[in-house]
């Protein structure tokens, strides 16, 4: 569905020569390629697969494209360091599918420091050889096209331990490799390659610089004397003419904070050209930086990060036409769609300098006439979804909106209309979206929960008419304040009266629009590890709203708590155990692994997914069968996720059911149309978006549901 952008885009990367061939990078939502036929973008890691071994890989550290084949791209993979060794993608058709190869080193697409580099890097002149410079390992080097790698001991072999690792919020290492070259295809391999360091591995290592050069092709490496030491290089280029352009900073971003400087450097000697320095109310930084063409009429764009705010005097690109003698601003106080604060990658279009476009939290944004006095910006974000889904709700037939979205960042928005940008939210602003209910016989009326980011303050919300005006609910339940991770849960039963579960605490419910929350009758939660969210998930029976079910999952597999399931015949004021659902011993599994849902279209009728396997109840959770047909493989859930819609016209059954998970080995989304007797699958290995962790069907539209993917927003089917 679109919403546009929402998340960090932390890199652009051109091909050289090849105009218009753009590939964008995110930290949690994969890689897009751009497509200016559609002036929109396609993503292109939708095919990669669910589960530990997959998922993370939607975490993109670096891409490199072969400047002689404008088919072949690389991408470097791996979410966090801490999750494991990262992978490289190798596409020779632009991305339309990838082989992947094993690397000996974690990567951190979502860490700290990650619109740094480009890290990853392919020889212009020998383009079977490639450099990455790692988080952690020092510089590797492969001369088989990526297939195998090695360590280049010659700069360093340390490895940074786990303690030093988290000391370094995921560690920077090698933040940035650059051929010296200006030639391609000769069949000999560049000499001369640069390695910028960042501080947390220049001490880990003993080095001398935070730059290093090999005139060798990587044989042995020689420190760089550089006028600045003890901060980051966020980005170095090399323009036509062989002149470098390298910026420090001092903070690794995002919103890389300063002091920051850029410097010109001929291989000997190093030129001032700008200064940023710290403010008493900001600390603004360098983020990114871009050349086009040489000499005394080079131009350089340059990303200031870490300002905030749009005002005459502000900076947040800057532009120079004379190789950095004198800069303007081309963005502050500019026409259109302005974003400052995370600048942390600008790019020139190499085949019109007058493109300009840069990188922040909520996607793209470009100008096309970067020379007039005041150039106009729009954002460039059209097939980019990045938005981070933390649940999602949908109403009845005839409702006035298809769905509730509550999303992190950019908090919880109605949806009208699949093709248009929504509209309708709470006005939360820079917020996380938790949870969201309504009440099934008067869907206008909403409850929601989330976190205001700036503050870390807990908020409630409601509205009465659709979404299309809202208010704050006026007091908070128990546990709400102090408890504001995602791991909540809203039932609402009837216009002003709701069962609220924060994150870790004992559920309440109010009778009043949440003037007051009394705490119902259900265990609290024992803590399963340190930072380890558990919940309990809150349903409302739809047919007789005086019942409503709440699930504990265990919180986590290793709990040994098996999941329970409770059951209020009273509207959420009190519980009772289902003791059928003991009998069935339900798994211990995570928040995230496990769903409840019910068919609206007959009472007591419950769906359970337990991480393990999917259960059905026809007595209000009095007792449940196992559907075997799902069953866990290679360490990949049997059953995650469960949704019921709208069922399919002359079906045995009253509602469709969607259930995400494993049958015969093979994962992805299932329906049925026969209350689970038989299944057929949903998906395709094409459209697995790394996995999915939210999902409703549509009540309204046979064969639509609404799922999220691993930092893919919010998508929907036909």
């Amino acid at each position: 569905m679109k919403f546009g952008g929402g998340g960090y885009v932390t890199g652009l990367v051109y091909h050289p020569t090849t105009a218009n061939l753009l590939y964008a990078r995110t930290d949690i939502g994969g890689a897009y390629r751009w497509h200016p036929a559609t002036s929109s973008w396609t993503p292109i890691t939708d095919g990669l697969g669910f589960g530990a071994a997959e998922s993370r890989h939607h975490g993109i550290e670096s891409i490199a494209v072969d400047p002689n084949d404008d088919q072949l791209v690389y991408m470097a993979t791996g979410m966090y360091t801490f999750e494991g060794n990262g992978r490289l993608y190798i596409s020779g058709n632009r991305g339309d599918s990838w082989t992947h190869v094993p690397l000996p080193f974690p990567l951190g697409g979502n860490n700290a420091g990650r619109a740094m580099g480009e890290r990853l890097v392919v020889d212009p002149n020998k383009p079977s050889t490639l450099f990455i410079g790692s988080r952690t390992a020092g510089l590797w080097k492969s001369t088989d096209s990526g297939q195998t790698w090695a360590q280049l001991t010659s700069l360093s072999s340390a490895r940074m331990n786990a303690d030093q690792i988290s000391a370094a919020r995921g560690g920077m290492g090698v933040s940035v490799v650059v051929y010296d070259t200006g030639t391609k295809g000769s069949g000999s391999a560049t000499q001369t390659i640069y390695a910028a360091i960042s501080p947390d591995y220049v001490s880990v290592a003993g080095l001398q610089s935070n730059l290093y050069r090999s005139t060798n092709g990587g044989t042995s490496w020689a420190p760089v004397t550089t006028p600045v030491s003890g901060s980051h290089i966020p980005h170095m280029v090399r323009a036509a003419d062989g002149m470098f352009y390298v910026a420090f900073t001092k903070d690794a971003g995002p919103g890389a904070g300063g002091p920051g400087r850029l410097y010109k450097f001929d291989g000997s000697s190093w030129t001032l050209l700008k200064s940023v320095d710290p403010t008493q109310w900001t600390n603004p930084g360098l983020g990114g930086l871009s050349v086009y063409g040489s000499g005394a009429t080079t131009r350089i764009a340059l990303g200031v990060s870490n300002t905030w705010g749009n005002y005459t005097g502000q900076q947040i690109v800057q532009l120079s036409n004379d190789a950095g003698l004198t800069w303007r601003e081309i963005a502050a106080a500019m026409p259109g769609e302005i974003a400052p604060g995370w600048v942390d990658d600008v790019e020139i279009d190499p085949s019109n300098p007058d493109h300009i476009l840069h990188v922040h939290g909520g996607g793209v944004v470009e100008t096309k006439n970067a020379s007039s006095a005041t150039p106009s910006w729009a954002g460039s974000n059209e097939g980019i979804e990045e938005i981070a889904v933390q649940s999602v709700v949908t109403p009845p037939a005839g409702a006035p909106y298809l769905l509730v979205n509550s999303a992190g960042d950019v908090g919880a928005w109605v949806h009208t209309d699949v093709t248009q940008t929504p509209t309708l939210n709470p006005g939360t602003g820079w917020s996380n979206g938790n949870a969201a209910d309504l009440a099934w016989s008067d869907p206008n009326y909403i409850v929601g929960s989330g976190v205001l980011n700036s503050t870390k303050t807990a908020v409630g919300y409601w509205s009465g008419d659709g979404g299309k005006t809202w208010a704050r609910l006026a007091s908070l339940p128990a546990g709400a304040s102090e408890n504001t991770g995602s791991q909540a849960s809203i039932a609402v039963t009837a216009r002003n009266h709701a069962v609220w579960a924060p994150a870790n605490s004992v559920p309440s419910y109010t009778t009043n629009n949440g003037a007051s929350w009394t705490p119902t009758n259900l265990p609290a939660l024992a803590v399963v590890g340190s930072g380890w969210g558990r919940g309990y998930r809150l349903v409302a029976d739809r047919k007789n709203p005086n019942k409503v079910y709440a699930y504990d999952s265990g919180g986590a597999t290793w709990s040994r708590t098996p999941g329970k399931v409770y059951v209020s015949t009273d509207g959420g004021r009190s519980f009772a155990l289902s003791a059928g659902s003991v009998s069935a011993n339900l798994a211990p599994d995570a928040w995230w692994t496990t769903s409840m849902a019910v068919n609206p279209h007959a009472e007591g009728d419950l769906w359970l997914a337990d991480g393990n396997a999917l259960y059905h109840s026809v007595d209000a959770g009095a007792s449940w069968t196992k559907l075997t047909q799902f069953a866990a493989a290679d360490g990949v859930s049997g059953a995650s996720l469960v949704a019921l819609g709208k069922a399919k016209a002359g079906a045995s059954y009253s509602a469709a059911v969607y259930v995400v998970g494993t049958v015969n080995g093979v994962w992805g989304v299932y329906r049925s149309d026969d209350g689970g007797a038989r299944w057929t699958r949903f998906n395709d290995d094409a459209h697995q978006f790394g996995g999915i962790g939210v999902m409703a069907a549509d009540h309204s539209v046979y064969g639509r549901i609404y799922v999220s993917g691993t930092g893919r927003g919010l998508l929907y089917s036909n």
